[in-house]
């Protein structure tokens, strides 16, 4: 069975493959074309993908899921109009493709620059959310790359009929049909089969848990841009603003509790903690969030619970934070070394030099100065959309959009140059 698997599996690379060389021939005009189709047939066709969506969630529900479970797999006609808007936000994207850069006379002559190229056929892997599959099959499809989807069993019927609308929307605009295909089992088998297919898939992104994320790295032989998870921290420092400093940490923490860009730690340096951390905690708490602290800082707030040595490395997504106070700038960076996860960090602070320090320092894929945290975000930093935050630093780092799903080749223009 196995062996059959693996086979299939080939054969939808190998047609991916085949699909991209096509790809390359397809102008702007043809890519956006397509996204529009498919936004347009997700609309029409929306009554169809919430009865195959009911067939997940019945299936869901009688496995005895969770309701935030199953909150995250439903589509209805307000998401699905979401899915759709999305991709006609996509075609509103400047096309990265074919862009050339850094163009420049050499010495003998030549003319020698970059230009941005997709990286070709893209393995996307991820949970729970049908709403991927269009998202990451539009991305791909503006960046010139064909995309094999492998969605969560649990959304296996979703996925399928999100994506036979997507394949009939590049029919309609005539470009390849194999450049969106969606792995038609959900035997856990043909991700091990995606993930090792090297000669037939470039990259792999897996979007979900940690543990999928831990084992797509773990066990891929093709390269993994891949996202942990997103232990991020607020320093507010000696040098913070009271009421900047409020403002930030609450909304780092309780603007919404479930994302990757979600503040989990709170550090804040002893010269200040006795007058900014209570005001700190207050606005945190009537928001509902409960505080773990170490032993200075429960001093400063004895209705709080004690931190373990876990927290501060936990990734909570829920309404929890841990707080520490430290005795310098040089103690909240080497915190945030030791237990952050290279997402996303954020410092209070008015002194320009410590802001100079912190962006210079901080090792990771977002540094922010004065801004929460909940800013470290496609849309937010212009990219329009996103495919997921890399928290790698090859091949690109932070929020990948569609530039990020291209690379670079070198050009070379010349005119009968010769090398001597």
């Amino acid at each position: 069975m196995t062996d059959t698997i693996e086979s299939q599996v080939i054969e939808f690379g190998q047609r991916a493959k085949q699909a991209v060389r096509l790809l390359q021939q397809a102008s702007t005009r043809a890519k956006n074309e397509a996204l529009a189709y498919m936004a347009e047939f997700l609309e029409r066709d929306s009554d169809e993908i919430e009865r195959a969506n009911r067939k997940d969630i019945r299936s869901a529900e009688s496995e005895g899921r969770d309701a935030s479970f199953i909150d995250r797999l439903v589509l209805n006609a307000e998401r699905i109009r979401a899915m759709a808007e999305g991709l006609r936000q996509i075609a509103a994207l400047p096309d990265p493709v074919g862009e050339i850069t850094d163009l420049k006379f050499r010495p003998s002559g030549i003319q020698v620059g970059k230009m941005r190229v997709p990286i070709g056929v893209i393995g996307m892997i991820y949970e729970s959310r049908p709403n991927v599959t269009a998202d990451a099959a539009g991305l791909c499809l503006k960046s010139g790359n064909a995309v094999i989807l492998r969605g969560g069993s649990e959304a296996f019927h979703s996925n399928l009929a999100i994506a036979e609308r997507l394949r009939a929307a590049l029919g309609r605009a005539k470009l390849p049909l194999d450049a969106i295909q969606v792995l038609n089992t959900p035997d856990r088998a043909a991700v091990g089969a995606l993930i090792r297919i090297k000669d037939y898939v470039d990259i792999i992104i897996p979007r979900g848990g940690k543990s999928l994320i831990e084992r797509i790295s773990a066990e891929a032989t093709v390269p993994v841009i891949k996202h942990l998870h997103g232990n991020c921290h607020v320093y507010v420092d000696e040098y913070a603003n009271l009421d900047k400093a409020v403002r930030i940490v609450v909304n780092a923490k309780a603007q919404r509790l479930g994302t990757c860009n979600t503040a989990e730690s709170l550090l804040v340096h002893e010269n200040v903690a006795t007058d900014m951390l209570p005001p700190i905690a207050q606005a945190l708490m009537e928001k509902g969030i409960e505080l773990r602290v170490d032993a200075a800082a429960q001093e400063l707030l004895p209705e709080a619970t004690p931190a373990t040595e876990q927290d501060f490395y936990t990734e909570y997504l829920g309404p929890i934070i841990s707080v520490k106070i430290v005795d310098s700038l040089d103690a909240a960076m080497a915190h945030i070394a030791q237990y952050g996860s290279g997402h996303s960090e954020a410092i209070v602070t008015e002194d320009y030099g410590h802001a100079r320090r912190f962006l210079r320092e901080v090792d990771s894929s977002s540094v922010l100065v004065n801004a929460s945290t909940r800013f470290a975000d496609g849309f937010e930093y212009g990219l329009g959309a996103e495919i997921g935050i890399s928290t790698d630093k090859l091949h690109v780092r932070g929020p990948v959009g569609l530039e990020g799903l291209t690379t670079q080749k070198w050009i070379v223009l010349g005119d009968g140059h010769v090398r001597g």
